[in-house]
């Protein structure tokens, strides 16, 4: 059994193989809103460099957002007609759920952000449990100056973070910043989530799983 996993939810896009046992293919890069143009392209070569055929993929895993409105819809449109054309099971995963995953254990909180433009970011705070870490609030749409401002001693802060703003939150004293390698959002893990909730039975209906878009004040989706 196969499982294909995508993630167009920002410019950065991800795409990863995994069979159950191993990610037998992934990469990640920046397109540059070329979303279109590179899917499906990249989709075939990743296949090939795995030596695996599109008929021996048995299930699809996305990333649901928030986002970018014309990427999610792009990947969520692709990865329902793969699904509905070949008989494939369609898992949604959220995108900041993504990020939070691959974060290791503490006892602060930790917040997951990514890009929604005009110096503006999404993002949700998260709580470890027994079953990992898990959201303990709403989206929320915020400057990082806002987050620098109110966050709590301790926390954690992971996502779609660029030089300015790492250099607005480390000089806040207070607040603990993932790596630049903790924060790329693997579709690795992207892929292993899915693949939990498929052997599950937890898939989604094509017809009905949809992008999450968060409404900001410029009357835009995001």
């Amino acid at each position: 059994m196969m499982l294909l996993a995508l993630d167009t939810s920002t410019r950065m896009l991800g795409l990863a193989l995994f069979d159950g046992r191993q990610v037998l293919a992934e990469c990640t890069w920046n397109g540059k809103g070329h979303h279109t143009q590179e899917l499906a392209p990249e989709i075939a070569l990743l296949l090939r460099r795995a030596g695996v055929s599109l008929d021996e993929v048995q299930a699809v895993g996305i990333a649901t957002g928030p986002g970018s409105f014309t990427g999610l819809r792009i990947g969520m449109a692709l990865a329902k007609g793969l699904c509905l054309s070949g008989g494939r099971a369609l898992v949604g995963i959220p995108t900041l759920d993504i990020l939070a995953r691959a974060q290791p254990r503490q006892d602060g909180r930790l917040f997951v952000a990514i890009q929604a433009g005009r110096g503006r970011i999404v993002g949700m705070w998260y709580k470890w449990s027994r079953k990992g870490w898990r959201p303990e609030a709403d989206l929320q749409v915020l400057t990082w100056e806002m987050l620098a401002a109110g966050v709590k001693p301790g926390s954690l802060i992971c996502g779609e973070i660029d030089g300015e703003a790492r250099r607005l939150l480390e000089s806040a004293g207070n607040i603990r910043v993932a790596p630049p390698v903790e924060c790329v959002r693997r579709p690795g893990w992207l892929a292993s989530m899915a693949w939990e909730l498929w052997r599950a039975g937890k898939t989604a209906d094509p017809a009905k799983l949809a992008p999450i878009y968060i409404h900001t004040e410029g009357g835009r989706d995001t």
